[in-house]
């Protein structure tokens, strides 16, 4: 039998330290990889969760991806199979430090993170490139999750993954950001304390990848049959490689080895994941390789790759020659894990009828209880909130509440009523599809009149303010249905009701455009320009994702 660091290579098991957590009820209509007759599709899911890493704990499966400065940030996606994702909860309830992510920090905060299960603790290891490697820790990956500890203090440390050796000693591999380090496409190995809490050493270079393997990023570490791996990108999101190097010592010197590439397939740029086994079926267990695409003002999404052993060398997707190097599938049979689990999905849609906020809501900075409540009613209500002094357009807004986009096509309706301050102008409620440059369709109060305005920002990240157009005239606490269809190139239209029914065009055909570093996300705001003692408010009856018709 070959031997591996179950720990290093997330195969732990303790289950009955994990609380088991049941999936939402709720199957996406726009998104399901699970085909049903045994096979799957890819992506297995098809949205932004960016950098995924994934761990086994008994039966159980447990990814965790980037979240930049979203929050909650840290994504916690539960799987039987490996196929079928629910959005358990995330680790991170604000992001530190506080006050910095209090304001909007687009591309900043939390970069690639990995999830690992030790000694009956999960712990997720995550760096921010302005600030360092931090580690928080849960006994169950529902959480709560510990307040975030700082391994190691510095710009541009980036991508951390710890190992456990044999032997007791405890390592971290990471990258570097050139944009705060001054340089990049290097992989660095340090020694960290038995608690894996803090570095003990300053590391050792290991990989230098300039002149074969530019923008090599994003390492796993793992250990297999006396050998360490570590698992790393190179060349760049949209048009690189999935490299693996391996030796016998941990610092070195490692062979190298590309394992899979775009090939012939249309998955452009196949890049960093995570390498998990599946539990034994009679005996058997299989590997599997967890990966992003960068889809554009999709995001990166995620794929399943089968993964094979040759010569003690990974072979990951389809390797019809025989040379050792693979490329993605398109649809394969799912992973024999001994039982057949049902479809699931993270959440999309939302009624409002929680207390709580459905798991697949962000901010865009850490938030503030006045922002929004739940009425027991089954609605949300959006307060307005003062937009910063300096901020000209929504990209510099914090209490903008927003989702990743679930498929390829849909649309998305919502039932809003806004109810201004009389003595408030410029207050605003709507529905946007937020990226470096962004569309609304919203509410704005004037004079003694409620607008409904669609608008577009061209340069959001420049500050550059929208260019609005008035579409008619409403009277305050008229209910209005908005609409946002998202068709094949994330190409957007927007629409609005008054009865539910009959919807019109509202603006232009919109193209919608990345973020920073992640793909176009879509959802509600509600703003105001100036500071009295209260507010008005938008109150949201549901949010609803759906097929185009």
């Amino acid at each position: 039998m070959q031997k591996i660091t179950l720990l290093a290579a997330g195969l732990s098991l303790g289950l009955s330290a994990v609380a088991q957590v049941k999936p939402s009820a709720e199957l996406s209509t726009v998104w399901v990889a699970d085909q049903g007759d045994g096979t799957y599709k890819n992506p297995v899911l098809h949205a932004d969760y960016s950098d995924p890493d994934v761990c086994r704990v008994g039966a159980d499966f447990y990814m965790t991806a980037s979240s930049f400065d979203a929050i909650p940030g840290l994504p916690i996606l539960h799987s039987k199979d490996l196929v079928n994702w629910s959005l358990i909860g995330h680790a991170l309830r604000r992001q530190p430090p506080f006050d910095h992510f209090s304001k909007t920090q687009h591309g900043n905060g939390v970069w690639a993170p990995a999830i690992r299960f030790h000694q009956n603790e999960f712990y997720l290891y995550y760096p921010d490139p302005d600030f360092g490697i931090y580690l928080t820790k849960a006994k169950n990956p529902a959480g709560p999750w510990s307040e975030p500890v700082l391994v190691e203090a510095g710009k541009g440390l980036i991508d951390p993954c710890p190992l456990w050796d044999d032997d007791g000693q405890v390592y971290l591999v990471h990258g570097w950001a050139g944009s705060r380090a001054g340089i990049k496409s290097i992989l660095t190995v340090k020694k960290l304390n038995a608690a894996g809490t803090k570095v003990r050493d300053e590391g050792v270079l290991v990989y230098d990848g300039h002149v074969l393997d530019p923008t090599v990023e994003g390492p796993k570490f793992y250990k297999r049959n006396g050998y360490y791996y570590i698992f790393a990108p190179a060349g760049g999101v949209s048009t690189g490689w999935q490299l693996v190097l391996r030796s016998k010592n941990v610092y070195g010197p490692y062979e190298r080895r590309v394992v899979m590439d775009q090939g012939k397939s249309p998955i452009n740029g196949p890049h960093q994941g995570a390498w998990v086994t599946t539990p034994p079926v009679k005996g058997q267990s299989e590997d599997w390789f967890i990966h992003f695409q960068d889809k554009g003002a999709y995001g990166r999404i995620v794929h399943l790759q089968p993964m094979q052993w040759v010569n003690d060398w990974p072979v990951i997707g389809m390797d019809a020659d025989k040379d050792g190097k693979g490329e993605p599938v398109l649809t394969h049979r799912k992973p024999n894990v001994g039982k057949t689990y049902p479809k699931a999905t993270p959440p999309e849609s939302d009624e409002f009828n929680q207390l709580t906020l459905g798991r697949q809501w962000q901010w865009q900075a850490n938030p503030q209880g006045i922002w929004h409540m739940l009425q027991a009613e089954g609605f949300l209500r959006l307060y307005s909130y003062q937009a910063p002094a300096e901020a000209r357009n929504l990209w510099h807004i914090p209490n903008v509440l927003l989702q990743k986009f679930p498929a390829e096509t849909f649309q998305v309706t919502t039932k809003l009523t806004f109810t201004p301050n009389a003595k408030l102008d410029n207050e605003k409620a709507g529905l946007l599809v937020m990226g470096l440059r962004y569309a609304s369709l919203y509410l704005k109060s004037q004079k003694q009149d409620i607008e409904l305005v669609s608008a577009v920002c061209e340069k959001a990240a420049d500050n550059q303010p929208e260019s609005e157009k008035r579409i008619t005239s409403l009277k305050a606490g008229q209910p209005v249905y908005l609409r946002l269809e998202v068709r094949p190139g994330a190409r957007c239209q927007f629409s609005y009701s008054l009865n539910g029914t009959q919807y019109q065009k509202a603006g232009a055909e919109f193209q919608s455009e990345v973020g920073r570093w992640i793909g176009a996300k879509m959802g509600l705001f509600c703003t105001r320009t100036a500071q009295i003692n209260d507010s008005g408010y938008a109150d949201v009856d549901w949010f609803r994702v759906e097929p185009l018709p």
